[in-house]
């Protein structure tokens, strides 16, 4: 599974409107940013209490990421 994909499928669990769920991944050679833009309304669900949530799906991606040897970043856009 690709981190994009891992990103999607995680987000549109928590998320009230997952059609709305767009991820783009921007590669570079040792490290890549996924981006992740929700509705308005779901950005408080992604990021959660204190960025918990948030903190939470970038270690799931620093795991993943670290048996493949390449960094991926998680930026969440309005």
């Amino acid at each position: 599974m690709e981190m994009k994909e891992l990103v999607h499928e995680i987000v549109t669990k928590l998320v009230d409107f997952p059609e709305d769920v767009n991820v783009k991944e921007v590669t570079g050679e040792k490290t890549s940013v996924i981006e992740l833009s929700v509705a308005q309304s779901d950005i408080g669900k992604v990021i959660g209490k204190k960025g918990r949530t948030a903190n939470a799906i970038r270690n799931i991606l620093s795991a993943a990421s670290a048996k493949i040897g390449k960094r991926y970043v998680l930026e969440i856009t309005e």
